[in-house]
């Protein structure tokens, strides 16, 4: 789901498409790393992962040179280089704001914890759920949000509130200093352009499965629907 700015995107940034790969050659060099690896070729790295070695070598000569002549990536420099161009050699504070199913779901999901985010404050408007604990946190009205971003000085957050609250929300957050969101809501949000914001829309994503299969092939034999079965 594409989101809508008031400005045009800093065009020093790296493509999209660059940055999510970034984050596969990443996990690969951790994954070497634990088999024990010193380094390892772009052709080899680009194989577990069905990427073309050209690519690999453009992708990652667009932060600077890695490699060395004979010898390709050393495995431990590439991580930690990455992770400097990623941002993620340091932990980062988040805000979780909407506390329903999906929120809570968020709360408890350790990825976030593995990859050196840290949800530090819980954000929530039902006063049903305000002053409730989750996972050690007490959840915070949403009017409070730029006293707790300043507290655990945040500069990210997770948006997983319904659709018709998101803009209003994300307004309150940039206005407490968010600058970056990763939104859950369903909807286009409209973003000034100092602030960045990454949708996650998970029935686009299936939506986006469904035409792969539907359109790759050989396609499936086709499956009976349960009104078609014998004796419905």
């Amino acid at each position: 789901m594409s989101q809508a700015r008031r400005d045009t995107p800093n065009e020093r940034l790296a493509p999209k498409a660059v940055v999510g790969r970034l984050s596969l050659y990443l996990r690969q060099l951790e994954l070497f790393e634990r088999q024990g690896l010193i380094t390892v070729s772009s052709r080899r790295l680009g194989t577990v992962l069905g990427i073309g070695d050209a690519q690999v070598r453009k992708d990652l000569a667009f932060f600077g040179q890695f490699g060395y002549p004979g010898v390709g990536y050393r495995i431990e420099e590439l991580g930690q280089a990455l992770r400097r161009v990623m941002g993620i050699d340091h932990e980062w504070p988040l805000a979780l704001v909407g506390l329903g199913n999906l929120g809570r779901a968020l709360l408890k999901y350790r990825g976030f914890r593995a990859r050196g985010f840290r949800i530090a404050a819980l954000l929530d408007n039902d006063p049903k759920k305000i002053g409730h604990s989750h996972s050690g946190l007490v959840i915070e009205p949403i009017d409070a949000c730029a006293r707790v971003v300043a507290e655990h000085h945040i500069a990210l957050a997770v948006l997983s509130v319904p659709g018709e609250a998101a803009q209003a929300t994300a307004d309150l957050l940039i206005a407490a200093g968010i600058v970056g969101i990763l939104n859950f809501a369903p909807v286009t949000l409209t973003m000034p352009p100092h602030v960045n914001i990454v949708a996650v829309d998970l029935s686009i994503q299936l939506e986006n499965l469904a035409y792969l299969v539907a359109n790759t092939e050989p396609k499936p034999s086709a499956t009976r629907l349960p009104e078609q079965a014998e004796g419905g």
